[in-house]
């Protein structure tokens, strides 16, 4: 744990990483989402943003009280403080917050921090059980480190594209900047993978993740596919390639979405759809014969489908142990989740501060998830910051 605590009034946090002290050099999403993951688990985050703020907090509409709701969704618990890197007091103070930091995030351009005594090798020489973690696009190597590292270039460039949208149409972006979250993701396991190595050693470590590596990884069986099986994956719309069903299909009233995993799955489906003979039909028996016939057998499933609602098939479907669902608007989404007992909002704050949030996406049985501070207002917490960093810290 850090052996730099916070200012006085400065309240820890509950959760497992409490004690731990993050400087946050990063900005938009990736690395935002990251440090907002390590501070719900009780880190101590300080955003360090340029006079200007973070991008994201002019990324509107939408809004909130005048607040894109783009940065209030990835910077709730941190403490802000506005530096201007190129002032030498500013640059000293950053440098000192460094120092005394237990973790170290940024994503500026490869090198960018190198010229203000903030690169790994600067900060470890003075903080040797740093772990730095660094989210880059293409990675720090001469080819990669000047390419953007702009998502949606990275699920361009990765092949996601490709897979995504209707075949016989253009390809499409994802709806979220999948790549940017799942870097974010892999940079908190790789955190916390150093974390447990500095535990056993005393010493830090650099951490690097780039948005391309990220995404060749989530593409998972497609990379596979490529990689293990010679095979270029192509667009199927919502379809699978070597599942089916696995999309949606048409109901009295609108599409549901129907999984049949497994032998055992499609049989049951079948026997609630009323065709039973159909998981004994040497055309359907297994998976590998569904999704070769899948043309044969989809409208078969179409004809009983289109019988009965989705509601009423969704309830009976899910009673027989198939996965479905419903394709819903984000807003329904959230109302699913809150219909099952999920509470997926939580309020950050407290009076006209108050934020609502999406929850924590992981539980902990002993050392819960702690939302103690809206995102903050930029440089809020400056002044505070700014009279720590300058005390000497046995004073």
């Amino acid at each position: 744990m850090t052996e730099h605590p916070l200012p006085p009034g400065f309240a820890p946090g509950r959760g497992p990483l409490s004690g731990l002290l993050v400087a946050d050099f990063s900005r938009v999403l990736a690395g935002p989402y990251a440090t907002m993951l390590l501070a719900d688990m009780g880190a101590e985050v300080v955003k360090v943003e340029s006079p200007g703020g973070d991008d994201t907090r002019s990324w509107a509409p939408p809004v909130r009280e005048g607040v894109s709701t783009y940065y209030l969704g990835v910077n709730r618990n941190k403490r802000s403080i506005a530096l201007d890197l190129k002032d030498p007091a500013d640059a000293a103070a950053a440098q000192e917050l460094a120092r005394r930091a237990d973790i170290v995030i940024e994503n500026f351009k490869t090198g960018g921090l190198g010229r203000f005594g903030l690169d790994y090798a600067s900060v470890s020489a003075t903080n040797p059980r740093v772990v730095y973690a660094s989210i880059t696009g293409f990675g720090s190597g001469p080819a990669g480190a000047p390419l953007p590292g702009y998502d949606l270039i990275v699920q361009a460039i990765s092949g996601l594209m490709s897979l995504t949208g209707d075949p016989e149409g253009e390809p499409f972006r994802a709806g979220i900047s999948v790549f940017d979250v799942m870097a974010g993701l892999h940079a908190t396991i790789g955190v916390l993978s150093a974390l447990n190595v500095r535990h056993e050693t005393g010493r830090g470590q650099h951490v690097e993740v780039n948005l391309l590596s990220s995404a060749l990884s989530g593409l998972v069986n497609h990379a596979s596919a490529v990689v293990a099986g010679d095979v270029v994956p192509f667009r199927m719309g919502n379809s699978h390639p070597s599942l089916f069903p696995y999309e949606p299909l048409p109901c009295a009233d609108g599409d549901l979405i129907i999984t049949a995993g497994n032998n055992g799955q499609f049989r049951r489906l079948v026997e609630v759809l009323g065709v039973p003979e159909l998981a004994d039909d040497p055309r359907f028996a297994r998976n590998e014969d569904r999704t070769a016939n899948r043309d044969e057998l989809r409208p078969l499933l179409v004809e009983r489908l289109s019988t009965r609602s989705k509601r009423d098939w969704f309830d009976d479907i899910i009673a027989a142990g198939v996965p479905c669902g419903p394709i819903n608007t984000v807003d329904q989404g959230v109302a699913f989740a809150e219909s099952i007992g999920l509470d997926p909002v939580v309020t950050v704050g407290e009076g006209e501060a108050a934020v609502p949030s999406v929850r924590h996406p992981i539980t902990f049985s002993e050392t819960p998830a702690d939302y103690r501070l809206p995102p903050p207002a930029l440089d809020e917490h400056g002044a505070e910051l700014r009279r720590w960093l300058a005390t000497e810290e046995d004073a």
